[in-house]
């Protein structure tokens, strides 16, 4: 079997979880009617609620979840970490407290924005970029030691989140209601420009991944022995967190923070197809495009008509696993 077809059954994979999805709500539709609504046949009824209410949904999760999983192996790749994540190393928290500000700052009490929606990712970058800046500074004094880095990263993101927590107990009760939708990780909420928004992030990235394929491999070789081959080793690191942090605030700027995604499926991805990055990072998309898909799929059968949100699952699978990575890391250091 060639590499290709693998990935081409991975594709598939997610085509057809994605027709699943379409099809299940309130008023379950067909396969063969999802997929011709999807091509503007069938009935008008269907053509609307699989474009209108439906596929922005499907969209937004598949979209939120190759963000976070491209995010969390570009991390895996510079830390040189395989316990590295948006999640675990405090992005994700730092931009759903940028997103909270913006919310609190800039909506009236009818929960509507005053200023246009496009900053809110703006201000979910900032969120993120400054604490994984304080992440990266506080390792760097350790010298990039990787349990400390873990360490460092799991208390600026508890940090995070208790001046989330803060933020919605002393203000307003609508804004606390809205913020909920970013601390849970739900994309039930989801509209095009939602899912447009990360689509934008995925496509400004695209050539830039492209193109650091080849050094994101000589980065597995230690500091010295990467800048030996001529590899601009602090550029390239710099880039990818750049990157890194870019993709993963785009994500949790609308879809909230939708946990492990970023662990589990770099991890997944190179247990699949291979420590390459030209392999690795198509699948570690495809493979957080499906887990966010799926789990938002699972919630939405086992609980329907409530909506519950999808994160719930991703850390369901997520935090045990990374305990398992932790525990191991922990007796190879002994």
């Amino acid at each position: 079997m060639s590499r290709a077809a693998p990935m081409a059954l991975l594709v598939a994979a997610l085509i057809a979880l994605a027709i699943a999805a379409v099809g299940l709500g309130s008023t379950p539709i067909p396969p063969e009617r999802v997929i011709a609504a999807l091509l503007g046949w069938g009935e008008r009824t269907d053509q609307i609620v699989v474009w209108n209410l439906r596929l922005p949904r499907v969209a937004l999760a598949a979209c939120a979840g190759a963000a976070l999983a491209l995010s969390g192996a570009l991390l895996q790749r510079t830390t040189r970490n395989p316990l590295a994540s948006p999640s675990i190393l405090g992005i994700t928290d730092g931009a759903a407290l940028g997103v909270l500000v913006f919310l609190f700052a800039f909506s009236d009490e009818a929960n509507l924005l005053q200023v246009p929606v496009v900053w809110q990712p703006l201000f979910a970058a900032g969120g993120a970029a400054l604490f994984a800046l304080a992440v990266t500074l506080l390792a760097g004094r350790d010298r990039g030691d990787p349990m400390r880095l873990i360490l460092y990263g799991v208390t600026l993101a508890a940090l995070a989140h208790a001046a989330v927590v803060l933020m919605m107990i002393v203000g307003p009760v609508y804004r606390s209601g809205q913020a909920l939708v970013w601390l849970a990780g739900a994309v039930h909420q989801a509209e095009w420009r939602d899912a447009a928004i990360v689509a934008a992030a995925l496509m400004a990235a695209l050539p830039l991944l492209v193109r650091l394929a080849g050094p994101l491999d000589q980065l597995r070789l230690d500091g010295a022995s990467a800048f030996a081959t001529g590899l601009p080793v602090e550029a390239v690191r710099a880039t990818a967190l750049v990157l890194s942090v870019a993709l993963a605030a785009a994500a949790v700027s609308v879809a909230g923070g939708i946990g492990f995604v970023g662990l589990v499926a770099p991890h997944a991805a190179r247990l699949l197809f291979g420590s390459a990055a030209a392999r690795e990072l198509p699948a570690a998309a495809l493979l957080g495009a499906g887990m966010v898909l799926g789990a938002d799929l699972l919630v939405r059968a086992a609980f329907q008509p409530i909506e519950v949100p999808a994160g719930a699952v991703t850390a369901l699978i997520g935090a045990p696993y990374f305990l398992f990575l932790l525990t191991r890391m922990g007796r190879l250091n002994a």
